[in-house]
Formats: structure tokens, sequence, C-alpha cells
């Protein structure tokens, strides 16, 4: 009798064993089409100076935020405490046109770029360029408060604004309008160029990456499974709420954003506090580290390269994606937004990625090898991370070493920001779908529908030509939007010095 229920029960596992065979097959498949596809792309965007291991767009990068930098005379620095009133709402006036208020604004903003570049993105920098990584973060970030200025004051400046209130923004109008009105040819074909990286940038760094890292977290907690499993279920959650608009998107950042920035900010804020002795040998570490490479391969270069390169993919500044999100803020002022928008890379950058890198040195994840490298050991032993394909895995590690069950809440915070991070980036793409092929509904839905299928094949690709892929696009959009700024800068230097005499002299008063 007891063979007669053997018998089912063993085909059932056999059936049930084959079926998970073909799941990860289709896995591989479509992680080995994915990456046949996009490598020309990916060696386009990173290909090095002659003669150098170093990329030619991180240089782009660094060259822009530095002229930025010295051309609005440190306007990070000089604009802080007025961006922090500006948020708080103290110059709001709720007449003004637009969707949302400027905490909005920031909140949707910050979604795009407070996510997995900070939990995975740091992983991958301090795996393979080591601590000192995290300095060239830490002032990738503080420059590109610049760049993000300049790009959100031109966001709103030139913001289309539409009879039913709603509103379309961000560099490819800014392109078109700007360039028409300092008689530049070229404006619309910049344009065009960068609404094609924005809606690859938002498959790619904005929802693929994404899913791909929430997935490896969520199978690190309830161990290995399909990715397009967590795709199906991640897709179906973003399209009901992208579905709504943007109004939806803004009311659901707004919550999501500060829980989960405050969730993971305390942990790592207890972590350090009971690694108090050690936070001054780990900054030790970080400032040796960047200009000497503590033995990592490509040493200063290779920790700079990283850092800048991470910081870029976290923060977005030069990128313009959060001059899509920022063009929708309710003001008539739009160097308001510009200040506003500056807090984004700082809060991002040297906040939140910095504490990642210091919880990961001072729990002692890393270590040299002489011989072979960066290495970085996780619960299961030593694990190699000089190609940075581990990612959140390391963050987990470092996290857990404090406290083990910390991977339970990591994953939540993971799912989180890669919930968060994909609805931002779906309307960032959907606005340079919309101006590609025009405003309406239909046109609407067949973008959402296009980006939520992208989300299953982020979570069922591998990292690696799913993180080349999403910095390749999201710096090709770089290319083309700081050339428009370099353009236009003058224009946010008149509306600036415009705002801050009218500030002094009193014209321009508080609402609350």
């Amino acid at each position: 009798m007891k063979n007669h229920y053997k018998i089912p029960m063993m085909a059932g596992a056999l059936s049930l064993m084959a079926s998970a065979a073909m799941a990860q097959s289709l896995d591989e498949k479509v992680n080995a089409i994915f990456a046949s596809s996009t490598g020309w792309f990916v060696n386009l965007i990173f290909s090095p100076f002659p003669g150098t291991s170093f990329p030619w767009i991180v240089g782009w990068l660094v060259v822009a935020a530095t002229i930025f930098t010295v051309y609005f005379g440190l306007i990070q620095f000089r604009a802080f405490p007025h961006s922090i009133a500006l948020v708080r709402g103290d110059y709001s006036d709720p007449d003004d046109a637009g969707e949302v208020s400027h905490f909005q604004a920031l909140a949707t903003a910050l979604s795009g770029t407070v996510g997995l570049g900070n939990i995975a993105g740091v992983a991958v920098a301090v795996g393979i360029g080591g601590p000192g990584a995290t300095f060239w973060m830490i002032l990738a970030g503080l420059m590109g408060m610049a760049s993000k200025f300049t790009e959100c004051t031109l966001g709103v400046k030139y913001r289309n604004e539409y009879p039913d209130g709603t509103v379309s923004g961000g560099p490819m109008y800014y392109m078109v309008k700007g360039f028409e009105e300092r008689g530049l040819p070229m404006g619309r074909v910049l344009a065009v160029m960068f609404a094609i990286f924005c809606i690859l940038g938002a498959f790619g760094g904005g929802n693929m990456f994404q899913a791909n890292q929430a997935h490896a977290q969520i199978a690190n907690v309830v161990g290995d499974y399909p990715g397009w499993i967590t795709g199906i279920i991640f897709a179906g959650i973003v399209f009901a709420v992208i579905v709504g608009g943007l109004k939806s998107i803004a009311s659901v950042t707004e919550k999501v954003v500060p829980f989960m920035g405050v969730l993971y900010v305390v942990t790592a804020v207890i972590i350090l506090l009971m690694n108090f002795d050690k936070i001054g040998w780990a900054f030790g570490q970080i400032f040796e580290g960047a200009f000497t490479g503590l033995g990592v391969a490509g040493g200063m270069v290779g920790a700079l390269i990283q850092g800048f390169k991470r910081a870029a993919f976290s923060n977005e500044a030069g990128v313009g994606s959060a001059a899509i999100a920022h063009s929708a803020v309710r003001t008539k002022e739009p160097i308001t937004e510009g200040f506003v928008s500056l807090l984004e890379p700082f809060i991002d950058t040297v906040v939140i990625c910095t504490m990642t890198a210091l919880v990961i040195i001072i729990t002692g994840q890393l270590m040299t090898d002489p011989t072979t490298g960066l290495y970085m050991v996780g619960e299961g032993g030593m694990i190699q991370t000089v190609d940075g394909n581990s990612g959140v895995a390391l963050t987990s590690a470092a996290f857990s070493a404090s406290f083990g069950w910390f991977k339970y809440i990591l994953a939540i915070a993971v799912i989180l920001f890669a919930f968060s991070t994909m609805i931002s980036w779906s309307y960032y793409g959907l606005k340079a779908w919309t101006f590609l092929f025009g405003e309406g509904k239909g046109k609407e839905v067949t973008f959402k529908v296009i980006f939520c299928i992208f989300v299953v094949i982020g979570a069922a690709a591998n990292l690696g030509p799913v993180i080349d892929f999403s910095d390749a696009a999201i710096f090709a959009m770089a290319v083309v939007n700081i050339i428009a700024l370099y353009f236009l800068m003058p224009i946010v230097k008149r509306e600036l010095n415009s705002y801050l005499s009218r500030l002094k002299s009193g014209e321009i008063k508080k609402f609350n």
C-alpha cells in the first residue's frame, strides 16, 4: 500500500524539479540574450581615454560638476539654508501652477535616486575600488549638487503647462525652448537623443537593476528561486501605482521615501555608534585608500573611477532625470526648485552612501589579498568581488555582522527602495516617451506595459549585464544633457541673480 503512495509522490517531486530546472533555464536564456545584445553599447560609453584605463564618461561628469560649482560660486553651500526653508514650505504659494509641492517633488526625485545604488552600488564601489572609493563618492556628491541645481532650474523654467493642470518638463523641453530662445541650432536633435537615452535609462537603471537586486536580497532570505517570479509580482504592483499618474506616484513616494530612508539610516547609525571607536580608523582607511588604493587593483585611479561611477549612478547629477520630476512643482520661480534639488546629491551620496560604506568598512567585511586583490567576506565565507557581481550581498553581510536579523530588515528596505525607484523612473521614461510620440492615454498605457515587461527581464537576468547596461544608458543621458547645460547655464545665472536680489530686498516673502 505504501508503495502506491510513494509512486505519485515521487512523480510529483520529479515534476517540481523539472519545472524548477526549466525556470532556471529561462533565466539563463534571458540573461544570455540581454548580455549579447547590449555589449556594444556598454563598450562605447565606457571606453577609456587612449593609453589609460580612465573612462572618458567619468571625466565628462567630473569636469561638468567642477565647472558648474565654480560658475555658480559654490551655490551648493551658499544656498543650503534657503533650500531647507523651501522644502519646509516657507515660501510655497498654493495658487502657483504645478502638480506637486516642493517636498513631494523632492521625495519623488529622491525615490528615483535613493535606492539600490546606495546599497548595492556602494558595495560594488568599495568591492572594486577599496575604501578610498568612498572619498571620491563624497566629493562627486558635493560637486554634483551644482549640476543638479542647474538642470532642475531649467526644467521648471521651460516646462509645458496644460489646461488640465498637468505639466511636462525636463531636458527635452529646455533643449528645444532654451536653444530657440538663445538662437542656437540642434536643440531638437539633442532633445530627441536625450529622450531615447532616457527611455533606455528608465528600462535599465531605473527598472532592471532595481528588480535584479530586489530579487537577490529576497532570495538571500527565503532561498533561491527563479527571478522571473519576483519580476511578475513587482510588475503587477508597479503597474497598479503608475497607472494613476504623477499625483499617485507622489502620494506614494512622499510616504515611502521618508520611511525607508529613516529605517536604513537609523540602523546604520546604531551600528556606527556600537563601533564608535572604529570610526576614526575607518575614515583613515577612506582617505588613505583614496590616494594610494591600499593595494587594490588600479590604486588611486581605480578608487577614483569607482567612486565617481557609483556616485553618478546613485545621485544622477548631470543626468537630467530629476529635472523631469522637479518640473511638476508648484512654483512661479524656477530657481527655487534648483535650490531644492541640490539637496538630493547631499542626502543620497554624502549621507546615505557614506553611511553604507562606513558600515561595510567598520564591520570588517573587506580585506585585501596581495596576490588576488580585494575580497568580500559574507556569511558563507569569503566571496571574491573584484568583478562587482555580488552587490547587495556585501551590504547585507556587513549589517548582519552586528544584527543577525538585519538581512530581513534589509530585504524590506531593498524592496521599498526598488519599488520607489521603479515608479519614479516610470514617470521619467513616460515623459520621454510622450515627448517622442505625443500625449494620449493609449500611448501612455503602451509605455507602462513595456516598462513592466522590463521589470520581469531585470529580475531574471544576472547582475553583471544589468549593471553594465544600467550605467551605460544613464551616462548616455548625461552626455547629451551636459552639452545643453553648458549652453544654457547663463540663463540659470540670470535667474539666480534676479531671485537673490529680490529675496534680499524683501520682495519675495514667506507664505508660512
